[in-house]
């Protein structure tokens, strides 16, 4: 219902917040699939950061109805047959033509940070740690490109 009024809201603000309301409701779904850290780590991700980031921008951009350009029709034609393909995609899937195999017997431990961590550091330690070099050559780069330069 969030992910819709966020589709249909006018106000971008608005919008944002419905978003990040969706997310913490994507996130409750992890729970009850027993992915915890999944769960943490998408509020943190999407809720906490990356949304943050669309409100301040969409607050410093001060939209209104001035700037906002107007659409023609040939984009109201494609948006009409996405959202068409989507609706047969949707009725397809509803009608019983789409199957999904559910296991019958799960491991109940199979979501938890403990296992994650076993698999990650046992069986991924080097990529892990290759990443974390990459990302720090990232920052650092990053860094030096954005310093200005001093003249004297």
């Amino acid at each position: 219902m969030t992910s819709l009024l966020m589709v249909f809201t006018k106000n971008p603000v608005h919008s944002v917040i419905y978003l990040i309301i969706t997310f913490f409701l994507i996130a409750g779904q992890y729970v009850l699939l027993n992915a915890q850290f999944l769960a943490v780590v998408h509020i943190i991700v999407y809720a906490g950061a990356i949304m943050v980031l669309f409100l301040f921008v969409l607050m410093l951009l001060n939209l209104n109805e001035d700037t906002e350009p107007r659409a023609s029709a040939m984009w109201k034609l494609m948006a009409g047959i996405g959202s068409g393909s989507l609706l047969i995609t949707f009725v397809g899937a509803f009608r019983g033509s789409i199957q999904v195999n559910i296991p019958e017997q799960g491991n109940p431990k199979i979501g938890l940070v403990e296992n994650l961590g076993r698999v990650l550091f046992r069986d991924f330690v080097v990529p892990f740690e290759i990443a974390g070099i990459l990302f720090l050559a990232a920052m650092v780069g990053a860094v030096l490109v954005g310093k200005k330069e001093n003249k004297l």
